[in-house]
């Protein structure tokens, strides 16, 4: 599974692929907004800095308004995704941005349905967001469960991104679930390598090195 980081912090993100965790990047018009400033150089230095797929989200609601975004968004590097919402302007806009070999990511998917619809239209990539459906006491993983079979069954070359991921265990259970990736906060990302046994451990094994007597060198 990948782990693409859910971010638009520089500094956030050079540190993740400092420690090799980053298969690619998603951002929103929520994160790039909480940055401020030049949003449009934030993003193409984004797009500079990782490999993989960058996610830029189109703001508009109509499909040609969409259409008309992603011809600028895709000037920003060759790993851009176009995110569109999952609505059906953004349905209609999907199929139109294959044929110009431009990779969608359908987002804000809450239903099976709404998965099947995006991948029928030929989306390459669908986020069903888990972490705001369990605030709804809902099963957010449930869905991305549905989803998989669903693909699976026939075919659907489209992957699944896990979005919302709230905690570590939303990325094991998308793992668990055979997900393609989980778009993951930086904060979050950071806890997966983390485990406060292993930290006991490694304070215990320290302590009991420090109580051995130093190694006398001969000349």
């Amino acid at each position: 599974m990948r782990l693409f980081l859910d971010s638009a912090n520089l500094s956030e993100i050079e540190h993740a692929l400092e420690l090799g965790m980053v298969d690619g990047l998603t951002t929103n018009p929520t994160l790039l907004a909480r940055e401020g400033g030049d949003w449009e150089g934030r993003a193409r230095e984004i797009c500079r800095m990782v490999k993989g797929p960058v996610s830029l989200e189109v703001t508009s609601l109509k499909c040609g308004e969409m259409l008309e975004e992603a011809r600028r968004l895709v000037t920003f590097g060759p790993n851009v995704v176009i995110k569109v919402p999952m609505t059906q302007d953004g349905l209609k806009a999907v199929p139109i941005l294959q044929s110009r070999d431009i990779d969608t990511n359908v987002t804000l998917v809450f239903s099976p349905m709404q998965a099947l619809l995006a991948a029928r239209a030929g989306a390459a990539y669908v986020s069903p967001f888990v972490g705001r459906l369990d605030a709804l006491a809902q099963n957010g993983m449930e869905l991305v469960r549905e989803i998989m079979t669903i693909f699976q069954n026939y075919n659907y070359p489209t992957q699944v991104i896990v979005a919302s991921v709230r905690h570590p265990r939303h990325v094991s259970e998308a793992a668990l679930l055979g997900a393609h990736a989980a778009t993951i906060p930086y904060k979050i990302m950071m806890q997966l390598a983390r485990h406060p046994l292993t930290d006991a451990g490694l304070e215990t094994f320290l302590n009991d090195w420090a109580k051995l007597p130093p190694i006398t060198r001969q000349a």
